[in-house]
């Protein structure tokens, strides 16, 4: 299992408008076979950080999802949500792997 973990530097006057582009975001990824973990949004201390986590099987069911979700309309207007209203000002990826235990 691959946990991709995103940091978002988000604008902190458009908050709501970031909820409701993860909102549409955690059905799709669970729709091309990941497992969406939630979105975490500030809440005390930074007014302008977000997280994601949701998890793939392997890195390779990931890259499939990616290529799916370039074919697919849904992922494309949430994308464009996003781009149109402009919450997210950066953002980065990385892929962990749990340790569970035994």
């Amino acid at each position: 299992m691959i946990t991709c973990y995103i940091e978002y530097l988000i604008d902190p006057y458009k908050v709501e408008q970031f909820e409701t582009y993860a909102k549409l975001w955690i059905p799709l990824v669970n729709k091309f076979g990941g497992t969406h973990h939630g979105y975490f949004l500030p809440h005390e201390g930074a007014n302008n950080i977000a997280y994601a986590l949701f998890s793939f099987a392997s890195l390779s069911a990931y890259e499939v999802y990616r290529q799916q979700l370039n074919e697919d309309q849904e992922c494309q207007q949430a994308l464009s949500f996003a781009e149109e209203n402009r919450c997210i000002l950066s953002y980065h990826r990385s892929f962990m792997r749990p340790v569970l235990a035994s």
